[in-house]
């Protein structure tokens, strides 16, 4: 079942609720792949009902980023949805979920900040904004449905963690259930951004999950100096990359690290023919 109104699932909701059904939540922004297949499994499972959000958020988009190309392909995600057992697809306009005019700007708009510190290294240090939209996004996405479980992938690592503190600090009544990364066989992280990607950029593209492995493996034979793990980097590299950042923080508050230990979380993004990629790995 596909649902565009706040209206028409609340009342959806209500109904569940009465009967004391867990509901999961699993917010995406469409164009769903097999890493949205795998929380949407996971929801399923866990949960006697299970919501899955389509909703491409404009206020997390920074200015010159791919909103108005971001993939849409709704009926092909009602079908995934639907073949996977879950129950409503809520599928909202930016006017539904904004309102009338949704002048989308935190001069008009209340928007949830989450702390400068989490927000202000890796994404958020280029994509300025974007995770008080994801905050934003998420919170009404709280409220509106009021799950006991939210499933969230671990290649949006950052995003993960802001939201987990989101949680705690808003005293919000839901549980983050996070779910591992889901790859191709070649090791690249599922991506709706990996449409953008020619077969030879994708090819380019394994640089990312291969610079994090040979880091995890060295890791594992005892070096533990982020300057020396960083450095095992740039032999993947050449002219089709553009490196971002590679970066070593904290799993828990994102806080840089200097000496590797089992709680680092290793970030990666880099630019292939003007397409972003993100990646990352726990080092435990």
């Amino acid at each position: 079942m596909i649902i565009h109104t706040i209206e028409e699932l609340r009342e959806k909701i209500k109904e569940w609720k009465k009967q004391n059904m867990t509901v999961g939540l699993v917010p995406t922004m469409g164009a769903l792949h097999n890493g949205h297949l795998s929380l949407i499994k996971k929801s399923v499972e866990k949960c006697d009902k299970t919501v899955v959000s389509v909703f491409v958020n404009p206020i997390q988009f920074c200015p010159g980023e791919d909103l108005e190309k971001y993939p849409r392909t709704l009926e092909a995600d009602e079908k995934l949805c639907s073949d996977a057992g879950v129950d409503i697809v809520f599928a909202p306009s930016p006017k539904e979920m904004y309102g009338e005019g949704h002048i989308l700007s935190n001069d008009f708009l209340t928007y949830v900040i989450p702390p400068f510190f989490y927000t202000n290294k890796l994404c958020g240090k280029s994509r300025v904004g974007h995770f008080d939209g994801v905050c934003t996004v998420v919170n009404k996405l709280f409220n509106i449905v009021q799950p006991d479980f939210a499933f969230f992938g671990e290649k949006d690592r950052q995003q993960l963690i802001i939201l987990k503190k989101m949680v705690k600090d808003l005293n919000i009544p839901v549980e983050i259930i996070p779910c591992p990364i889901v790859r191709e066989e070649s090791g690249l992280a599922l991506s709706s951004r990996n449409k953008y990607l020619s077969d030879e950029d994708k090819k380019y593209a394994l640089a990312l999950s291969q610079i994090l492995f040979n880091i995890k493996a060295c890791y594992n034979k005892g070096i533990t100096d982020v300057k020396a793990l960083t450095e095992t980097a740039y032999s993947y590299l050449n002219e089709h990359h553009s490196l971002e950042y590679l970066e070593f923080r904290d799993a828990d508050d994102l806080e840089e690290k200097k000496i590797a230990d089992d709680n680092t979380i290793v970030f990666i993004a880099l630019k292939i023919s003007d397409v972003r990629l993100i990646d990352n790995i726990a080092l435990k």
